[in-house]
């Protein structure tokens, strides 16, 4: 293996990471000027108030210099956090960018280190902004919200989100919208160089739509996701502004969506604004982030691959709604709402939430009763479609699970017949099914190791289960501790670190990090 070639790929993502943490010091720095003309028209307006009341316009004046100043200055720290950052991303990135050769091969173990290391890389560098401006966050508090956010997991360990300067909300969000498009273009970019035998990581959950898609050469699979990407974040600020949203709310939850993350600029989520119309429009791009980014384009260019014609899409969008009607009848029935169509409401924005992995919350689904619960739990596990940004066992792993059952009942009944296994009209290979079963085997394994840890820190069946759960699939919400409007601020320091490994396990599918510690794998 070739370190340098590793060292050159990583050091790109260092270089994109370094603008974006620039992107965000100049939202810091246009809050500044904001505020220093705002505290500017306050002390004027105050000075402006009745002639006879100078003592009242002093001190009306003196209270809005005073709040101007201790908000440009967290405002200054958050701005000279995220430039030295900045700087320091991007000198780890420009070093083996500009002394590595580039090579147009690339093996087996680069592949899977260039992917896995680009991961890791990124979550530390994430760390920096938070540890320079201080705060709350401790060592351990940056690297949960570093890899939470790149994750695209979405849950986070700080207890006031408002509290924090516009700047640093935006690099949460924008740790979201990297993560996101990341964790596609990454399989889809590196992983056609080595070979359609050899897919590693992204073979196992692709579609037939999805081997249709790395018929194309690694560049046009890119301007595609691409394209999808970019199209999705800029359709969704505009209709979150067009529902009521401002414009750095818009585009932070835009980033968060599309993404399928959960990182929101307020405390209490979606709930803030408590509008039909924003939820419907969060919950449009929720559903339609969770599909496959190939048969989103397929459908938008007119092909046959599309939408319509998926069988997959199909069992996702029923899941989605048979899942979204039991929530709302049982929280119906646990008198949590007056009328059906409240529960409905808000039942089916929190199903689309889960199972998309967004966990952005709009009502507190702990009140909802046991029954929604268990269902939001297998929400939860499955999620959303291979291809996406969401993050769970996905919805084509389950559906051809289903389909392997059918076939051994089928077989046991026709010992001599030849069954084979189709989805979406392609013949699927008995090494593909295998290790569907096998990553779907190894999840629950992972899954219940998680929740074993979790507990033995002291938690409750229900809180350690949903952590695990939550964190394995980058789902972000839960139940009990972490449920509804509550979230990791108040979780023990050692169940969080066990949390953002279960993260990286989930993001990375599980194989592609425990790979790097099989020693067999590295002679």
């Amino acid at each position: 293996m070739r370190p340098g070639i590793v060292f050159k790929y990583i050091g790109v993502v260092m270089l994109l990471e370094a603008a974006f943490l620039l992107v965000c010091a100049m939202v810091d720095l246009a809050a500044m000027i904001g505020l220093v003309e705002g505290a500017w028209a306050a002390s004027g307006i105050a000075s402006d108030i009745a002639s006879g009341s100078v003592a009242a316009s002093n001190t009306t004046s003196g209270i809005a210099s005073a709040a101007g100043g201790l908000a440009n200055g967290a405002a200054a720290g958050s701005f000279r956090a995220l430039i030295l950052s900045a700087a320091i991303a991007g000198a780890i990135g420009a070093l083996p960018t500009l002394l590595v050769r580039r090579q147009e091969h690339i093996s087996n173990k680069e592949g899977y280190c260039i992917v896995v290391g680009a991961w890791l890389a990124s979550c530390v560098v994430g760390m920096l902004p938070y540890l320079f401006w201080g705060g709350e966050f401790s060592v351990l508090d940056a690297w949960f919200e570093s890899v939470s956010g790149f994750t695209t997991t979405g849950s986070s360990a700080i207890a006031d989100v408002e509290a924090l300067p516009r700047g640093m909300l935006f690099w949460r969000s924008c740790t979201h919208w990297i993560g996101g498009a990341g964790v596609v273009m990454f399989a889809m970019l590196v992983m056609p160089i080595l070979g359609r035998s050899r897919m590693m990581v992204s073979s196992v959950e692709m579609s037939s739509v999805a081997r249709d898609d790395y018929k194309y050469t690694s560049g046009k699979v890119l301007r595609i996701i691409l394209t999808v990407y970019l199209s999705l974040s800029a359709a969704c600020v505009v209709m979150l502004v067009v529902a009521g949203m401002g414009w750095f709310d818009a585009v932070n939850h835009a980033m968060s969506i599309v993404a399928t993350g959960g990182f929101s600029t307020r405390n209490l989520s979606l709930a803030h604004w408590n509008s039909p119309l924003v939820e419907g429009v969060t919950m449009f791009f929720m559903m339609v982030s969770g599909l496959h980014f190939g048969v989103i384009f397929a459908t938008l260019t007119g092909r046959r691959n599309n939408l319509f014609r998926s069988e997959v899409v199909r069992y996702y969008l029923a899941s989605l709604a048979v899942v979204a009607l039991i929530v709302s009848v049982s929280s119906l029935a646990a008198g949590v709402y007056e009328n059906f169509w409240q529960a409905l409401r808000f039942g089916a924005f929190q199903t689309v939430s889960i199972t998309t992995t967004t966990g952005l919350v709009a009502a507190d689904h702990n009140l909802w009763g046991p029954l929604a619960m268990a269902v939001l739990s297998f929400a939860s596990i499955q999620c959303a479609c291979a291809g996406s940004t969401s993050g769970g066992l996905k919805s084509d792993r389950v559906w051809l699970a289903a389909k392997i059952v059918r076939q051994q009942i089928r077989q046991q009944q026709h010992p001599n017949a030849i069954i084979r296994i189709k989805l979406g009209g392609v013949t699927q290979e008995a090494s593909t099914l295998g290790f569907v079963m096998l990553f779907i085997v190894t999840y629950f394994f992972l899954m219940g190791i998680g929740t074993a840890v979790i507990a033995a820190f002291g938690y409750d069946p229900v809180t350690a289960f949903s952590m695990s759960v939550s964190s394995l699939g980058n789902v972000g919400q839960g139940f009990g501790e972490i449920g509804g409007f509550g979230n990791f601020s108040t979780v023990a320091p050692g169940v969080r670190f066990v949390c953002t490994l279960l993260m990286l396990l989930g993001r990375l599918e599980i194989f592609g990090l425990l790979q790097l510690f099989l020693l067999k794998w590295w002679r």
